[in-house]
């Protein structure tokens, strides 16, 4: 199967207009990307569906996976490459909110203004590889199948969407848009940073808090009181058993990983005044849910460990820790090794780049796990980019891992949708 050419040229010019908008989630600049997208997909002749999502009627149905960001407004887009019929659909889903910068004088630019390295063969900025360059092959691929003239029988479906990073909101409301307009995709690749490697299941991640009582009194008479930072480390220990104990057995596709659910504790708040004893420690955290292993298990265990070690205190024995669930909850999510859609993109791979591509397990959720769970659909991740660098200073993907992607893409998109 010969795949028509990618334009690189048009393809470095798009990834670099994505990069410059700032759309970290809960700002306006994550609704302004989507628009942009809007535009620039029906300008190109794609049959574009953008909607302002009612963020109180998704946020409250029972299934919703939940948000770290306040957000005002939210934006859903599908573009659509529509076939003469008879082929199956394909969605390519893409999210376009990217995390914060973080320290600024970590970064050797602004994060936003996009820096060619390497003889401009690698792009240096938030959201390069996670994942605005996913989203940027995608494009490339149906754009090139368009101008080419390639006639499909089945539909392709582009779907970039808000909110991926703290639970999943875009997607979750595609799922409800698709549904409400009677489609149903076929199969599903999300162009996530794999670096070209197939990644068919994700492990889960929940977010959760806990709030540890103490005893205030003046820093003169710290006996009197119960520091209730002294009172965490119990808790901590615990949490490191915890951990210890998840990871001992875990599925052969997460077996690459030196820690395949981690349980890490993000951030602290204690105290009030440096002199007083402080009554209360507030820490925020993130659990690693194993493969097909129920949400509501993960939790369970985390609340066993912690109320075990709270009976084995004397202080928290009567004033045990709360454990609180919030934000993002994302169960872990998998698709068949044995699908189609696997050996599909790794044959497309291998004729493209002359090597079989790895397939394993990500320690991290995604939306895989909503539209495989919720929405039944075969579902892996395949893009480029190197996920470690995601969420770091210097963010980076290089230019002829995208390009690969997008000639990929191509392929499967022919596979899948079948040429006329």
């Amino acid at each position: 199967m010969t795949s028509p050419a990618i334009d690189e040229d048009h393809l470095r010019a798009a990834l670099r207009d994505l990069l410059q908008i700032p759309s970290v989630g809960g700002t306006s600049a994550e609704a302004d990307i989507q628009w942009h997208i809007a535009a620039a997909w029906q300008a190109e002749g794609l049959t574009v569906d953008a909607w302002p999502i009612d963020l109180d009627r998704v946020t409250a149905q029972p299934g919703f996976p939940g948000m770290e960001v306040d957000r005002r407004q939210a934006v859903g887009v599908t573009a659509t490459l529509a076939g003469i019929g008879g082929g199956q659909t394909l969605l390519i889903n893409c999210h376009t909110d990217v995390v914060p910068p973080g320290d600024l004088r970590a970064w050797t630019g602004d994060p936003f203004i996009v820096r060619e390295v390497d003889h401009s063969q690698a792009f240096i900025a938030r959201g390069a590889c996670d994942m605005k360059a996913g989203v940027v092959a995608a494009w490339a691929a149906v754009r090139t199948i368009r101008e080419a003239g390639i006639r499909l029988r089945g539909d392709v479906i582009l779907a970039p969407v808000s909110g991926e990073e703290d639970g999943g909101l875009g997607t979750y409301a595609l799922l409800d848009r698709l549904a409400e307009l009677g489609v149903r995709p076929d199969r599903c690749v999300i162009p996530e940073p794999t670096g070209l490697d197939i990644v068919p299941a994700n492990a889960g991640a929940l977010t959760f808090r806990l709030v540890v009582p103490g005893k205030a009194t003046h820093a003169s008479r710290r006996t009197e009181g119960v520091s209730a930072i002294e009172c965490f480390m119990p808790i901590l220990r615990a949490l490191q058993d915890l951990e210890a104990r998840r990871n001992r057995d875990v599925d052969p596709l997460m077996r690459r990983w030196p820690l395949a659910y981690p349980l890490s504790i993000g951030t602290i708040q204690a105290g009030d005044w440096a002199s007083t004893v402080p009554d209360r420690l507030t820490a925020e955290g993130r659990l690693g849910v194993a493969l097909d292993e129920p949400v509501a298990q993960a939790r369970a265990d985390l609340e066993a460990a912690v109320a075990d070690a709270c009976r084995a205190d004397p202080w928290l024995r009567d004033h045990p820790v709360q454990v609180q669930w919030w934000g993002g909850q994302f169960a872990p999510g998998r698709t068949d090794s044995a699908d189609p859609l696997l050996e599909d993109v790794a044959a497309a791979h291998a004729r493209i780049t002359g090597r079989p591509p790895a397939v394993y397990g990500a320690p991290y959720g995604s939306d895989l796990r909503l539209i495989r769970g919720l929405g039944g659909i075969p579902t892996i991740q395949y893009g480029p980019g190197d996920a470690a660098t995601a969420h770091t200073a210097d963010e980076f993907v290089r230019i002829d891992e995208v390009r690969t992607c997008a000639e990929v893409l191509v392929q499967v998109i022919l596979r899948t949708c079948q040429e006329a």
